[in-house]
């Protein structure tokens, strides 16, 4: 009788015979039947009680669960080996040629022509073809940490040795589930509106985007959820139809499986989707599996790692975004490659730590103190034209400046080391607690607001952001018109940041968290520019309109600092990051 201690060692020496005998010449997949436990299987079950056999039923559950995840890539990898590694050991010129001859089939993307495309149908992949970024992982971790929380995020890295390991529909498969299991629908439809599209832009490919864009009809197979990709490929890149993995959903929540048909299969969905007709144009990665979905194309051309290398052929500039990037939400400024958020799991400590420290300096010490030990810590503040300007009829002087972060009337204060009172919309209890200067909430009634701004100014200098939110891109949103009609006074003030890992801003967030999470950068920096106080003809006491005042100080302000004037609003913001109007406590406020 065997004992049931020795099943563990009978279960190993089936999966290696089955790695290794079946792995020759005359074998070439692992053959199904093939087991020494099921030759033992008759002397087990006769020998043993219900107990025993019920513990047998586990163990062969096991023993399949370890050859799907670690068997099957593991005999995978060892045929590779096999065919190609000793031969490239004996002659290593070869190594050059095979890899030549990989590419050899297919074209490159530089190569087709983009004239007369205008009525053709391309085909194509998002993952190592039109995203320069041949893994899809960091996009898989933009999920978890933005839609789903830290510890997601941090389960997520924690697989990334697993993922090595797997072979492409396993390591998909595994993403999916830590990324989706549990995930709810609505969080998942704002990280892809709100998050995802500015990390796509940044990676897009450039020559793989122009043979996209000259042509008529696209549509996009990939493998990857098409939850993940539906939004952008359809509002940025004009794709008509996508065609990609669909995830179980229970009620409001992803299951984290994939549904019945499994994971797509390029090459048969395109067949299914066409039919007997062929796309004109195919593209796709160098990578085997993609060869036989473009074969089935008219023309084919395969995206190299060399055709994906950042540089300036292939790296897409701003100014050939499909679409302006004006909005985009999240904490996290980086890409989140494994090593990235390794690394910013290992700051965490210290960033917090860090943040609390120069928040409780910028609130307790005198200016002189705060800036020389805020710059000690590590935040980089430039001040250009600070001398503090005076009101010639004893009034307050009203700074208006663009707005970056909750931050930006404490940075102008703590510059022209003079103590300032700051209007704002919606601002957190939390936020006005710690607030070092002085915070008085105006609730959106046009008349209300502008008696308690003249009173203010009667009192003292006044700042306000008359975008009337913050704007993380180089533009400016309309500035309303109501400072203009309260003071001649009038000092324009522009103010720009930089983070490196965290937004200091939030749409649908914790608001309270926005200083914390901008000072927890390792080096946030601040960028103020005092400009001349506006000249009185260009007032309204000089005859001008509220609204030309405004726009005036709109264009000198996005002149100092090289952005871009726009007519979008608060209310155009929220509305696409967050699908409402912004408004957090009362309901009666007008956007």
């Amino acid at each position: 009788m065997v004992n049931l201690p020795l099943y563990p060692l009978i279960t190993s020496i089936n999966s290696l015979c089955n790695l290794f005998l079946f792995s020759s010449p005359h074998h070439e997949t692992l053959s199904p039947n093939f087991s020494f436990v099921n030759l033992l299987k008759p002397i087990l079950v006769t020998s043993a009680s219900k107990t025993m056999v019920f513990s047998m039923v586990l163990l062969r559950l096991a023993e399949w669960l370890v050859y799907q995840l670690l068997a099957n890539s593991c005999y995978r990898a060892a045929m590779k080996v096999r065919n190609y590694g000793f031969v490239f050991v004996r002659n290593p010129s070869l190594r050059s040629s095979s890899t030549q001859q990989q590419y050899s089939s297919f074209p490159s993307v530089t190569k087709c022509n983009l004239e007369g495309r205008n009525s053709q149908t391309l085909v194509c992949d998002i993952q190592g073809t039109l995203l320069r970024s041949q893994s899809f992982f960091p996009f898989f971790m933009l999920v978890a940490f933005e839609g789903g929380s830290i510890l997601r995020a941090f389960f997520l890295l924690l697989s990334c040795p697993l993922l090595l390991v797997l072979d492409h529909e396993l390591k998909i498969r595994v993403m999916i589930f830590i990324t989706f299991c549990g995930l709810k629908l609505k969080d998942m439809e704002s990280v892809g509106r709100a998050v995802l599209p500015k990390f796509y832009l940044e990676n897009l490919n450039l020559q793989v985007y122009e043979v996209l864009a000259s042509t008529g009809t696209k549509v996009v197979f990939t493998s990857v959820p098409r939850v993940m990709v539906d939004g952008f490929l359809k509002d940025y890149l004009d794709v008509e139809s996508v065609v990609g993995t669909e995830l179980q959903i229970v009620g409001k929540y992803f299951t984290g499986l994939v549904s019945s048909s499994g994971l797509l299969v390029k090459h048969r969905a395109v067949k299914e989707f066409f039919g007997e007709r062929k796309p004109d144009i195919g593209l796709g990665s160098s990578a085997p599996h993609d060869h036989l979905f473009i074969s089935i194309s008219k023309e084919a051309y395969v995206v190299t790692k060399e055709d994906s290398k950042s540089s300036a052929s292939t790296v897409m500039p701003r100014e050939r975004y499909p679409k302006p990037l004006i909005f985009h939400d999240g904490r996290l400024a980086f890409l989140p490659t494994p090593l990235a958020t390794l690394c910013m799991f290992m700051w965490l400590p210290v960033g917090i730590i860090l943040g609390i420290f120069r928040l409780i300096v910028g609130i307790y010490l005198p200016y002189k103190a705060a800036i020389f030990l805020g710059c000690l810590s590590g935040v980089n503040i430039r001040v250009k034209g600070c001398s503090p300007y005076r009101s010639e009829k004893g009034k307050g002087v009203l700074y208006v400046c663009t707005h970056r972060t909750l931050l930006d009337p404490v940075f102008l204060s703590t510059s022209l080391g003079k103590p300032l009172t700051a209007v704002t919309y919606s601002l957190s209890k939390m936020s006005e607690i710690i607030a070092p200067i002085k915070t008085v909430r105006l609730t959106r009634d046009r008349k209300q607001d502008g008696e308690a701004m003249q009173r203010l100014l009667s009192e003292g200098d006044l700042v306000v952001c008359p975008e009337g939110t913050t704007c993380r891109e180089p533009y400016l949103l309309r500035f309303s018109s109501l400072f203009a009609e309260l003071a001649n006074e009038i000092v324009p003030v522009a103010i720009n940041t930089n983070v490196t890992m965290f937004y200091g801003t939030t749409a649908s967030g914790l608001k309270c968290l926005d200083p914390i999470f901008f000072l927890m950068n390792p080096r946030p920096s601040y960028y103020v520019q005092i400009l001349g106080k506006v000249p009185k003809e260009l007032t309204c006491a000089g005859g001008k309109s509220s609204h030309e005042v405004a726009n005036y100080i709109q264009r000198q302000l996005a002149d100092a600092l090289g952005f871009e004037c726009t007519t979008l609003t608060r209310r155009d913001k929220y509305m696409m990051l967050a699908g409402n109007e912004g408004v957090i406590q009362d309901k009666r406020e007008k956007p």
